[in-house]
């Protein structure tokens, strides 16, 4: 670890905690009781504090809701994040408005804290009239160019070397931006994870290339995926730093995060962060994971709960309290239930749609197709909603 990061976060031994065991090197703040360190506490404001809580709570429930809505058979597909909401708000918070933000499709916190609707996000997964994408892209795969945040490749690590490559046009033009991609320990088995590391690293961009290792990609386990003791030190071989942070926890995340995007920012270069945390739940709502992992490695990482830690941290703060937790939670079970009521009261994408938003402008070919097509009065016979249902 350089001596930038020794003057982010303290001294060698204060960082290395559980030197040459699983958690070498291993950034903690929080402990799943909800003490902390004082020492390595970062400086957020009580209110930001709260507001982050409250953002890893609505993923959690949104989660929930969600994959109700698959099991009921209303919606028709949902990537769960259950257990991995610090590591995505925890990131988010750390960032610019300007700058720019690459998804895997397991980051709902990261585009709702940067200003992404639910309301938006529940619509894209019913790909209705509400839905920006009219309903033409996967569940959970959505994006905004307002808030800077990359819509969603369903392949694996394409997204690296796109960041990669916005950075490095932004350091050419002199753009006060840094990038950061997500992506799972799956994904350092990739081609375009090394390819996207290398150039950062022969170009100095700004960019931190976050991994989100939650053991797991789909059934095959982290083990089964590297030689290397961490994921973290292979950003030593492209020549830049990786830092590895428990992603379970909140202010851990926001701090090396924001140390990175500071380094960054100043011309330091990129940054690779390893945040250690868990998939609870399933893959997606086609998987099941009782196939391929144990209940005790479950129970084990339940005990480890980002949102039960973050809770108990904001008590000893005297930021929280039993009242404060009873109405956030019935506030956002209000929320999404009205969401849901609203989104599903929206009709299917009209059926223009289907000749518009392949180019900035319908060319002649497409304008006549559609002129010819609503004239023949197609879009009202019923069985051609059977034969092209929406």
């Amino acid at each position: 670890m350089n001596s930038s990061w020794r003057r982010s976060f303290g001294s060698g031994s204060e960082f290395r905690r559980g030197e040459g065991t699983a958690e070498e090197g291993l950034l903690r703040i929080i402990d799943a009781d909800g003490t902390y360190d004082s020492k390595l506490e970062p400086r957020v404001a009580p209110d930001l504090l709260k507001r982050a809580y409250r953002h890893i709570v609505l993923v959690r429930t949104l989660d929930n809701r969600m994959l109700s809505l698959q099991r009921q058979g209303r919606i028709g597909f949902y990537v769960p994040s259950t257990g991995e909401e610090a590591a995505q708000v925890g990131s988010a918070m750390a960032l610019e408005k300007r700058d720019w933000v690459f998804p895997a499709y397991r980051e709902p916190g990261a585009a709702l804290w940067r200003g992404f609707s639910v309301a938006t996000l529940i619509a894209q997964a019913y790909g209705n009239a509400k839905d920006p994408q009219q309903g033409r892209q996967m569940p959970n795969h959505y994006g905004a160019r307002d808030i800077n945040y990359v819509p969603v490749s369903s392949p694996v690590g394409t997204q690296i070397p796109q960041a990669v490559g916005v950075a490095w046009a932004a350091k050419i033009r002199k753009e006060d931006i840094v990038t950061l991609t997500y992506f799972g320990d799956g994904a350092t088995s990739e081609g375009d994870f090394h390819a996207g590391m290398n150039f950062a690293g022969v170009f100095k961009t700004p960019t931190i290339f976050f991994c989100k290792n939650n053991q797991w990609a789909i059934s095959v386990p982290v083990s089964k995926q590297t030689a290397s003791k961490t994921l973290a030190q292979k950003a030593l071989a492209y020549g830049f730093d990786g830092v590895r942070v428990d992603g379970n926890d909140l202010l851990a995340v926001y701090a090396v995060t924001k140390a990175a995007a500071d380094k960054a920012r100043s011309g330091g270069g990129p940054t690779m962060i390893e945040a250690v945390t868990y998939r609870m739940g399933p893959h997606s709502s086609s998987d099941d994971p009782t196939r391929y992992r144990s209940k005790d490695e479950v129970d084990t990482w339940a005990k480890r709960d980002p949102i039960e830690r973050m809770r108990k941290y904001l008590e000893l703060k005297g930021l929280w309290s039993k009242d404060s937790e009873d109405k956030l939670r019935v506030e956002l079970e209000d929320l999404l239930q009205t969401t849901i009521k609203e989104v599903e009261r929206s009709p299917p994408p009209p059926i223009e749609t289907l000749f518009t938003d392949v180019y900035a402008e319908l060319t002649p070919q497409l304008k006549e197709q559609m002129e010819a097509f609503l004239a023949s009065g197609e879009r009202r016979r019923p069985e051609m909603l059977d034969k092209f249902p929406l």
